[in-house]
């Protein structure tokens, strides 16, 4: 498999390439899938921010609604790469309605909806992709068992982490790739905590992801410097997002005013974007978000889905891609391109 397996470029060389891309062009200024679609479906209207809201940066996109119409019920769109093909999946998951990935490439004409299925699997969740060609997710058994896998030109690789056969029911996800071949997930462990892990899918070889502070670790995306976004528990209990260094600098990701802060996706400008949850139980509101170091947190919401938006990947032009919950209970995918 000819995966690049060049060096990470050194933390000088980010600054480099760090300005100039999406940050400058678009700031005006500021089951990993399957767990925000529980918060996403079926939120009401909620408690207002606090005082301090970050502004709303929703005006500076343009959105597109994708759905697959194998099932325009249910879609997820969760990764998009540099040429702007994304990755992503129909069906909600409940009986007779399963996850069936897909990657879209051409969605300013119609798109081209193409099967990304692992086979002999019963469900299967497209949920990254890098510029080379591998595609990353996880695929589910008849017995409901996760496998994260990796593919290459539709070759299909199973990917479990070191303890992941923890004697119950196995989950285990890959979640992002960067163009290393680099892949990032996590597993769960027999007591229900989470275990972030990288994978070099080139020397298939497993490393732990631990963050400083925070337990219950998925490690969610990773970019070219191999910085990595992700979600963890912090000391007080509360879901919060992260990004961490590849030097080892961890920024601690809570959006001011929620309850809980995810990260889902990151560039190579280290441009983390994810989702936030105001309030909690049946009057909880899900916005997505945007966030860079020195400039902080920026509101992103499908003008669909106010309220209902999760924002799950983003690539280096600043492109985003995710999903709303909309007024007829529909999961709809979404595309938000910067304007101007």
């Amino acid at each position: 498999m000819p995966i690049n397996t060049s060096p990470i470029p050194s933390r000088a060389a980010r600054t480099d390439r760090s300005r100039g891309r999406s940050i400058v062009s678009r700031l005006r200024r500021p089951a990993l899938a399957a767990a925000t679609v529980a918060a996403a479906a079926g939120v009401l209207a909620g408690p207002a921010l606090a005082a301090n809201t970050p502004p709303d940066a929703s005006g500076n996109y343009a959105f597109k609604t994708l759905d697959n119409m194998k099932d325009p019920t249910f879609n997820q769109l969760l990764g998009i790469n540099n040429s702007g093909l994304i990755s992503g999946y129909f069906g909600s998951g409940v009986p007779g309605h399963p996850n069936k990935g897909y990657l879209l490439s051409k969605p300013d004409r119609q798109g081209n909806y193409h099967n990304e299925n692992f086979p002999g699997s019963a469900q299967t969740q497209v949920t990254g992709l890098n510029n080379s060609g591998i595609t990353v997710g996880f695929w589910a058994d008849a017995k409901g068992d996760n496998s994260g896998f990796y593919s290459y030109h539709h070759r299909f690789h199973t990917a479990n982490a070191p303890g992941s056969a923890n004697g119950g029911t196995r989950v285990d996800q890959l979640l992002g790739v960067n163009d290393h071949g680099v892949a990032v997930g996590f597993y769960t462990d027999a007591q229900g905590n989470n275990h972030g892990y990288s994978y070099n899918i080139g020397r298939h070889r497993y490393r732990s992801i631990t963050v400083a502070g925070d337990t219950n670790i998925t490690a969610s995306a990773i970019n070219d410097l191999g910085d990595v976004a992700g979600i963890g528990t912090n000391g007080a209990g509360t879901t919060e997002g992260f990004l961490k260094r590849s030097d080892g600098k961890v920024f601690h990701l809570s959006y001011p005013g929620s309850s809980s802060t995810q990260a889902l996706g990151v560039n190579d400008g280290d441009e983390v974007v994810g989702d936030y949850m105001v309030g909690s139980g049946s009057g909880a509101t899900m916005h997505g978000f945007v966030w860079v170091p020195g400039l902080g947190f920026e509101n992103v919401d499908d003008p669909n889905g106010v309220g209902a938006t999760t924002i799950n990947g983003v690539n280096d032009r600043g492109t985003l891609v995710g999903f709303y919950t909309d007024a007829a209970g529909n999961t709809d995918g979404l595309l938000a391109k910067a304007q101007g």
